[in-house]
């Protein structure tokens, strides 16, 4: 979360400045810390509007039909497997393979969201295994819309924490520094 970042669209969320703005002067950003946006979602998460309800009941159904579509495909990969006579323990060895990507990359996916992962390099190391079990990754993301959008949590942390220090900062500054009296020195 950088401080002085910007959105993607160049604008804070839930403003739109137009062409009075820009001719009264004003900044096309605000001060501060800008919230980061969320894939589906942009920053609509920082004051639930922007039909935020509407797109977390959208990521809910589309990650949804999105597993259920890939557990389709996955059916049909078994039954060519199945055709190809290649024998059982083969069949079993794909099966447990995809379960248990599918079970890590779940949970890998579900703390993503709670926490920055603490080892960059580990989790790069760990993207292949959670591109296999893609269907862990859909259903942690359609559960979490339940109770936020996905990765919510953090990023409000992150920004409340944010906005506390730059205002921490404001408030230390007052005045011109330049203008202060110099105590002790005389000239």
């Amino acid at each position: 979360m950088s401080e002085n970042s910007e959105t993607p669209e160049g604008k804070a969320p839930g403003t739109a400045p137009g062409p009075a703005a820009a001719s009264a002067g004003a900044p096309a950003t605000p001060q501060g810390p800008q919230p980061e946006p969320l894939r589906f979602f942009g920053t609509t998460w920082v004051a639930h509007d922007g039909h935020y309800g509407l797109r977390r009941v959208g990521a809910a159904v589309g990650s949804l039909a999105a597993a259920v579509a890939s557990c389709f495909v996955l059916r049909f990969a078994y039954q060519g497997l199945e055709i190809a006579d290649i024998g059982g323990f083969v069949g079993m060895l794909v099966v447990l393979m995809f379960a248990i990507c599918s079970a890590v990359a779940f949970r890998k996916t579900w703390e993503g969201f709670g926490s920055r992962p603490a080892d960059p390099a580990r989790e790069d190391t760990l993207r292949g295994l959670k591109a296999i079990g893609f269907v862990g990754s859909l259903l942690a993301y359609f559960f979490r819309t339940f109770t936020e959008a996905p990765g919510e949590k953090l990023r409000r942390t992150e920004y409340e924490e944010a906005q506390a220090r730059y205002a921490k900062r404001r408030s230390a500054r007052t005045g011109n520094p330049a203008a202060r009296k110099k105590k002790g020195r005389r000239g």
